[in-house]
């Protein structure tokens, strides 16, 4: 492990034991932590009082040249998704999707004409898939193939700087 990894992960158990440790003098805040139904709300409570506890191992702020590196971009508003079609064939497409604390509406699935393979490149996401009990959660790396018609729904994805995503949608041969 680099140095600077080292000091990452260090900075990270300090920010989380004194968030620990703030909880347990705090009533309130500790009911607030009980209340949290996933790791998202867990890190906004945290940001809230002023720990950054969301950071995964690893990562690291984007470069800052946007046009050649698939991280560089402004976070999108919360709540909202930015997609951008990177290439576009006749049977396929790739996509890039940054999504910040993102969610589909009540009730809304998609089901899509086309098959869907999704790899996260940054943060986190929770996906609901029909039929399924247990919602599909996905890290940095995980990726996840949706065939046409599988309806799905977004849960979550993560606070700023967000969950970038690559996308490939395509049909069968002889599709239309």
């Amino acid at each position: 492990m680099a140095e600077a990894q080292l000091q990452q992960f260090l900075e990270k158990v300090r920010q989380l034991n004194a968030f620990v440790a703030l909880s347990e003098a705090e009533p309130s805040l500790r009911q607030a932590l009980r209340d949290c139904s996933n790791h998202h709300a867990v890190v906004e409570l945290a940001r809230s009082r002023g720990f950054e506890i969301g950071r995964r191992w690893g990562e690291t702020d984007p470069p800052r040249q946007a046009e050649a590196n698939l991280l560089a971009s402004p976070c999108p508003a919360t709540g909202q998704e930015i997609s951008v079609v990177l290439v576009d064939q006749k049977n396929w497409r790739l996509e890039r999707i940054h999504s910040c604390l993102a969610a589909s509406p009540e009730g809304f699935w998609y089901d899509q004409e086309e098959h869907e393979w999704v790899t996260l490149l940054q943060g986190s996401a929770l996906l609901e898939l029909d039929g399924e009990t247990v919602p599909v959660e996905l890290c940095r790396g995980d990726s996840l193939l949706i065939p046409a018609h599988q309806r799905h729904r977004l849960l979550a994805t993560d606070p700023a700087p967000g969950t970038v995503w690559l996308a490939l949608f395509w049909r069968e041969a002889g599709e239309c």
